[in-house]
């Protein structure tokens, strides 16, 4: 039953758990419980995955049933797209040892590794733009091109969302102190959702340009 008290300088007390004071100022206590935010992220992950599944799928199915002519020009170029595997491939490293320079309290080293985690993944956008501009198809030709552009397009969004994160991390830990040594979901929470979308290019780099 909520116990209601009136006290000089206090508005109510309600339970002991909402305290609030004359100054208008809220006070919300809760019970010790585990921290569960990185599972909840990696369950969206795995929901995420899953519709990638669904678009591997879909381009291994229309391959298997409406093969291309042998003489079409539809023959992927494998330097460019290589590279930028090695990108990003690169980048999950840098983004690791950004974490374990913030875990042992050096906060520049954690921050220019930060920057250069970011850098690389706007160089993986940047050659994904320029293999776009010189492929042989369009958006709109046929089913092999438009699961291409949207395997690769709802990929390239998952970069960009990753390479924001990366700097509102940064500047997090630079400017505002919310993520530091003790306090370091922020930057685990961006890790684990780039190493998602790197482990997702892997397999895609597989399916459709080594297939």
């Amino acid at each position: 039953m909520t116990n209601l008290t009136s006290a000089p300088g206090d508005i109510a007390q309600i339970s002991g758990e909402v305290h609030i004071t004359s100054q208008g100022h809220g006070e919300v206590q809760h019970g010790d419980h585990p921290d569960v935010r990185l599972f909840g992220l990696a369950t969206f992950l795995v929901a995420d995955g899953m519709t990638f599944a669904g678009f591997f799928a879909a381009y291994l199915t229309f391959r298997a049933v409406n093969p291309l002519p042998e003489n079409s020009n539809y023959e992927l170029e494998l330097l460019l797209p290589s590279i930028n595997t090695l990108l990003l491939v690169l980048s999950s490293f840098t983004f690791h040892r950004a974490g374990r320079g913030l875990l042992r309290g050096e906060g520049p080293t954690c921050r220019r590794w930060l920057v250069i985690t970011a850098a690389l993944g706007l160089a993986f956008l940047a050659g994904q733009m320029v293999e776009y501009f010189h492929l042989p198809f369009g958006l709109t030709d046929n089913l092999f091109a438009s699961t291409f552009y949207a395997l690769t397009g709802f990929h390239g969004l998952h970069v960009t969302l990753g390479v924001i994160c990366i700097l509102i991390v940064w500047w997090q830990t630079r400017s505002i102190g919310r993520i530091t040594a003790s306090n370091p979901f922020g930057l685990e929470a961006a890790e684990l959702y780039w190493h998602f979308v790197d482990g997702i290019w892997l397999v895609l780099y597989g399916i459709l340009y080594l297939l």
